[in-house]
């Protein structure tokens, strides 16, 4: 029988990943119960793809491309948006419900920087929910995938230049685990986490970005963050969303005083890009006249069946969404930077794919289109697997094996360090940035990625790459906005390593000495 796959993470692109190498064998390793904790299940608007009579892959790749403010990887935009009408085909099969109409088609919903009604949706705001649930019960039901619950990852196993597996760290300090494999996909999601306010589930915090570019592995576009410009500013940690299918429903931002808040901001009012709106709902914010989320008129009395986790978020702040206004504020969302990978999920590591949040495959540029993440885990997770199956094949045979090791103490957190580094990535790395602010932070920074416990090394590392990134690229464009260069400039990608980052960095801080 041939080795097993290690894939280390279990949101959507782990999972269909997993499901796509079918019946070769795989190792899935999930930080928690399977199911649980990952951005994946809690994605609200959809997937986007070009199922609907008026619409074409064609449209949706322009759409996709104009959104990424230039940078865009046309090739790589072609492709997921060829693909997906093929993926969601898959996901019925495996069980998505998504909505239909009356005569039984799929019925998409239209969400910003969209030029036609594409985005699929399960329950108005359940989509994430329901996909997972579908890919769960996929995974439970396939006799190929061990899955291994409660571990994380550590660091990746590199011998003669090649990744051939990962340490794993058990998430209550028992024994831990050395898992060699001919592949090793990293399925490790995203970097909300590293953000004060944010979306993401408390474990997005850039662990698999973090390792990989320890051993050297190409980043591409760090600095490119998106902020989701609703998300619910009700004291809670993560913030709920209030989805963007919201507005495409009608609801409108508001201030204090029942302003339009998007009025004479852009054309296309609530449904700017995300960029733009989260910049108009910050400026807000900042002059004292907050930022309202109006949806008393549209849905209005529908809004509880057509939105139940947003009115269920809403409710347990004592506000009724038919009647009140919903304060919002930006929050940290999604990273359109990342492992940088080609078109089958390969890293610059030999043995090392990347799929989902933690990769960057140039499909959102600078600043990604709504609902096209989950898409992208789907077809780039379907294409890694083709191809590790591929190599696999052509390789032979492969040792794998897995080594317990030592129990070690649960990883003590420092709350407090956490938390500092969480408010200066908010406050100096966040909607609006500026190159002092950025200097400020890489200093805070710094003595933070040297520090014994891991989890903040880790996340200083991470916070490192963007906050370098970020003021290495002086202009403004997508989801990256210097106050103090509000001009577009250069048009490349950010192609790099950590290592190329701190010497990059040198001569500013000499200069600042």
């Amino acid at each position: 029988m041939s080795a097993p796959v290690l894939i280390v993470g279990a949101g959507l692109a782990g999972l269909f990943t997993a499901l796509r190498l079918a019946p070769r064998p795989v190792l899935l390793v999930s930080p928690g119960p399977l199911g649980e904790g990952a951005a994946s299940a809690w994605a609200q608007g959809g997937i986007a793809a070009a199922v609907g009579a008026d619409d074409g892959p064609e449209l949706h790749a322009e759409d996709t491309i104009a959104a990424g403010a230039g940078l865009v990887v046309e090739e790589a935009a072609r492709v997921l948006c060829a693909e997906a009408p093929a993926r969601i085909a898959d996901l019925i099969a495996l069980g998505v419900p998504f909505t239909r109409s009356g005569d039984g088609r799929l019925k998409p919903s239209r969400e910003a920087a969209h030029s036609r009604a594409r985005v699929l949706a399960v329950d108005g705001d359940r989509s994430g929910f329901a996909v997972m649930q579908a890919l769960v019960a996929a995974i439970r039901r396939t006799p190929s995938v061990t899955v291994i619950e409660g571990h994380l990852l550590d660091d990746l196993i590199v011998t003669g230049g090649r990744v051939r597996g990962a340490i794993l760290r058990a998430r209550d300090g028992g024994p831990g685990l050395a898992v060699t494999a001919p592949a090793t996909v990293l399925a490790t999601g995203g970097i909300g986490g590293l953000y004060a306010v944010t979306t993401n589930p408390p474990g997005a915090i850039g662990a698999g970005l973090a390792v990989a570019a320890r051993h050297g592995a190409l980043i591409a576009d760090p600095e490119f963050v998106q902020f989701h410009p609703t998300a619910l500013a009700i004291g809670r940690d993560p913030a709920p969303l209030a989805t963007e299918a919201l507005r495409g429903e009608g609801a409108v931002l508001v201030t204090r005083d029942g302003r339009r808040l998007m009025q004479g901001v852009h054309p296309a009012l609530d449904l700017a890009p995300r960029d733009v709106v989260a910049r108009a709902v910050q400026a807000a914010i900042l002059a004292g006249e907050r930022a309202f989320l109006d949806g008393r008129t549209a849905p209005g009395p529908g809004f509880a069946t057509h939105f139940p986790t947003v009115h269920a978020a809403a409710a347990a702040a004592g506000l009724d969404p038919a009647r009140d206004l919903l304060p919002v504020a930006p929050a940290a969302h999604f990273h359109m930077g990342g492992l940088a990978t080609d078109l089958s999920g390969r890293t610059s590591l030999p043995g090392l794919w990347a799929v989902g949040e933690v990769a960057a495959t140039g499909v959102h540029g600078a600043n990604r289109l709504a609902s096209n993440s989950l898409l992208e885990a789907v077809v780039f997770g379907a294409r890694a697997a083709e191809a590790i199956g591929r190599a696999l094949h052509d390789a032979g045979h492969a040792d794998a094996a897995i080594t317990t090791l030592p129990p070690g103490p649960p990883a003590a957190s420092d709350p407090v360090a956490i938390a500092a580094l969480r408010r200066t990535m908010q406050e100096r790395v966040g909607v609006v940035r500026d190159g002092e602010g950025l200097a400020a932070a890489l200093a805070e920074i710094g003595p933070m990625r040297a520090g014994a416990d891991p989890v903040l090394a880790a996340m200083a590392d991470c916070a490192f790459l963007i906050a370098a990134a970020a003021l290495l690229r002086e202009e403004s464009r997508g989801g990256h906005y210097r106050a103090d260069r509000p001009l577009a400039g250069r048009t490349r990608r950010t192609l790099t390593t950590m290592t190329a980052l701190d010497d990059a960095l040198v001569p500013r801080q000499r200069r600042a000495v």
